[in-house]
């Protein structure tokens, strides 16, 4: 069953309206659902609905709720990956699994490294980024949909590390703390987690001294190197492993 998204305004006593044109469209000439079909339906903020539909035209569908329940698939663990801008065509890769795996949000971020033709049109990235997020979101039910947020350079990145509990940064030239060293050794279980990806080349010996005395961990994700659009699940699924199933 397909997982469709709507706003809480969109809810209203025992009824749910689905107004997006994407959506509708998918419904009427993807699925070919109609009167009676089951849909199933996210407030993007707590709840997950069963519903049924009871009346659908261009422009309106209109379901009944059958079920509520508090979302059963989404982490409660909220991580955002601060992934530096890769070449043409991986940020996709990056997207779809780390959305896949429970990543909260995506932050791109332009460091020294980085090598894009565009650096002052990103608008239209964003945007289909953002497209790309909603989908993978759509195939694995999860509950809400991770933001793909804003560009911004690397030293406004290393700014908001204040916010997180627990700032990952796995590093190729770390050889004596690896992630499960360091996620094992956590008294607590942290609610807010980042973690910092460079993109191909890797960070700069000035940029990881930077996350260093900005409080973030150095990590090893094990023997060999991976690469950007690799590195990123890899520290997603571990983390999600140690801490998610605490």
């Amino acid at each position: 069953m397909s997982r469709f998204f709507v706003d809480s305004t969109d809810i209203k006593d025992n009824v749910i309206s689905i107004t997006d044109q994407e959506d509708i469209r998918h419904i009427l000439k993807v699925l070919r659902l109609g009167p009676g079909d089951t849909v199933d339906i996210s407030d993007s903020a707590e709840f997950e609905y069963q519903t049924e539909i009871i009346t659908i035209d261009k422009n309106l569908i209109e379901t009944k709720i059958l079920d509520k329940q508090k979302f059963a698939r989404e982490p409660e663990l909220k991580i955002t990956l601060f992934q530096g801008i890769p070449k043409q065509g991986k940020m996709e890769t990056i997207i779809q699994k780390n959305v896949e795996l429970g990543v909260y949000s995506i932050i791109p971020v332009f460091t020294h490294r980085t090598v894009v033709t565009d650096k002052g049109s990103f608008c239209k990235k964003i945007e289909r980024w953002q497209k790309i997020s909603d989908e993978a979101v759509k195939q694995c039910k999860r509950g809400i949909i991770p933001e793909i947020k804003k560009e911004i350079q690397f030293q406004d990145a290393v700014k908001e590390l204040g916010q997180y509990d627990l700032v990952l940064f796995p590093y190729e030239n770390e050889e004596n703390y690896s992630i499960k060293a360091c996620l094992r050794s956590l008294q607590a279980k942290p609610q807010k987690v980042a973690i910092f990806i460079g993109p191909e080349g890797g960070f700069s010996d000035a940029e990881a001294d930077a996350l260093i005395a900005a409080g973030a961990v150095s990590v090893s994700l094990g023997r060999t190197v991976l690469r950007t659009e690799t590195a990123g699940m890899a520290a997603i699924a571990m983390v999600m492993y140690e801490l998610e199933l605490w």
